[in-house]
């Protein structure tokens, strides 16, 4: 752990909740009608990040596949 007042140990979380909230959350609030609902529009939404989500840095695969790729070099 980092001293008091420190981030270094949040920044990745941070990171994934913050776009988790830009891409999902901010100005789509009146979507989820109950908990339940939102809950699992958050399970949808890590299932993408982690399977679907295709980025310029994992040579446009999707996280998965990339470490699978990765694994065999």
């Amino acid at each position: 752990m980092s001293r008091k007042g420190n981030c270094y140990d949040n920044c990745i979380m941070e990171t994934f909740f913050g776009r988790m909230k830009n891409e999902m959350y901010y100005g789509y609030e009146k979507d989820y009608d109950s908990f339940n609902s939102f809950s699992k529009a958050v399970a949808d939404y890590i299932n993408y990040y982690n399977n679907e989500r295709i980025q310029v840095k994992t040579k446009w695969m999707p996280p998965s596949k990339y470490r699978e790729a990765s694994m065999c070099v």
